[in-house]
């Protein structure tokens, strides 16, 4: 059974694409365009792990992570952020928050996101 990946971006075509790219590797890969549609999606779906963009429109990526960690029954799902905010003190706050790698897109190419997601997953 494939793996179920939730990709949270809100640039539709990065997100489209990386959704197209996790499809092509295996994976069944959702895509949602806000904090708000994740947290409806999230205990739907119950993705095997969750790749987080930082800046979001209206609740940000760490609005997400304070739901997301008020829900016991989704607690080990990682999650990796992925996001080209990167700002020391953000980062440091995401990974207290839980984030399992905080991933700058600019320094990864699309299949090193792969890879990255991968090694978590096996």
């Amino acid at each position: 059974m494939a793996k179920k990946i939730l990709i949270i971006e809100d640039e539709k075509v990065l997100g489209e694409m990386y959704q197209e790219k996790f499809t092509k590797e295996g994976f069944e890969a959702v895509l949602v365009g806000s904090t708000e549609e994740a947290i409806e999606v999230v205990p739907k779906v119950k993705p095997d792990l969750i790749l987080l963009d930082i800046l979001l429109p209206q609740k940000n990526g760490l609005g997400f992570m304070e739901w997301f960690n008020n829900q016991k029954d989704l607690a080990s799902i990682p999650v990796i952020a992925f996001s080209n905010y990167d700002h020391p003190e953000v980062r440091q706050k995401a990974i207290k928050m839980g984030i399992k790698r905080y991933l700058i897109k600019t320094d990864f190419t699309p299949q090193e996101i792969v890879d990255e997601v991968k090694r978590y997953l096996e």
